[in-house]
């Protein structure tokens, strides 16, 4: 096993995404395009950079292992649902938490973080 870490997207702050190991973590994201829109476009929106940031690690989505969900508005929980139940592989799901919370942004609904094993 490498012991070597690469990281993906740095800015001043952090990594959009981190390979350390067998193991791809990304960052939590939101909505860049859709901010301001609903729960549903919001995560279709990061749900596909999400799928895009896997793919440029070597792994995919059928291979995550856990997920952290913010929502902004628990009561859009089974909106947010609706699309993740769409994207989510039909077997092999990963564990997740789903939490009510304020995020750095008010256009802003949904944050997701996810880690994959490649």
């Amino acid at each position: 096993m490498s012991s070597t870490i690469k990281r993906h997207n740095e800015n001043q702050r952090m990594s959009l995404a981190v390979e350390a190991g067998p193991f791809v973590f990304l960052a939590g994201l939101t909505a860049v395009k859709m901010r301001g829109a609903t729960v549903q476009e919001q995560t279709r929106e990061i749900l596909q950079r999400i799928d895009e940031h896997l793919a440029l690690a070597g792994t995919d989505k059928a291979r995550l292992v856990s997920a952290q969900v913010w929502l902004t508005d628990i009561s859009t929980f089974d909106a947010f649902n609706t699309i993740w139940d769409e994207w989510v592989p039909t077997s092999g799901k990963p564990v997740r938490a789903c939490v009510e919370a304020a995020l750095a942004d008010p256009d802003l609904t949904v944050e997701i973080m996810v880690t994959a094993y490649r």
